[in-house]
């Protein structure tokens, strides 16, 4: 079990999380919005760029605020599982992505609820599947480096 320090305390990290969702969703919404307002443009470069700031204005705010949204309702209930189980985990992730799409997606009624929830359970844990995959690699390598930083001559056979 690893702990992340770098991570604000629970009360301010739902405010953290919300902030930088809020701030990819706005980037990422002005990437796709700016390309889909070019291409659906009239023909001429000014009327593209016009149409392309002009989806930009209209779309990036909304996406963003979207984007905010998931990031909140995932790091409320990330800090309630921190607080009732006592332990900061990979499973905590996952059951946070999974209640967060069965909550964000509660008026669409129960099969939609289940199938969010499912998505996003599979999401978060393909997440924390690749993380722990990465953190093992990286430990790994460094033990490594470690070790030959300590023991020059090891692997190089029996010759001396």
């Amino acid at each position: 079990m690893t702990t992340d320090y770098q991570r604000e305390p629970c009360p301010w990290r739902i405010v953290d999380d919300c902030g930088g969702a809020y701030a990819m969703g706005v980037v990422g919404g002005s990437v796709f919005t700016g390309i889909k307002g070019f291409w659906n443009a009239p023909t001429g470069f000014n009327r593209r760029m016009t149409g392309s700031w002009s989806a930009i204005r209209q779309r990036a705010p909304t996406i963003g605020g979207n984007f905010a949204v998931w990031g909140g309702t995932f790091s409320l209930i990330d800090c309630c599982l921190i607080n009732v189980r006592k332990k900061e985990d990979p499973w905590n992730s996952i059951i946070s992505g999974a209640a967060t799409g069965a909550v964000l997606s509660v008026r669409s009624g129960v099969k939609m609820m289940a199938a969010s929830a499912v998505i996003g359970g599979v999401l978060l844990g393909l997440i924390e599947g690749v993380g722990l995959i990465i953190n093992r690699q990286l430990s790994s390598q460094i033990t490594q480096q470690a070790y030959n930083v300590q023991h020059p001559n090891a692997g190089l056979g029996n010759n001396a």
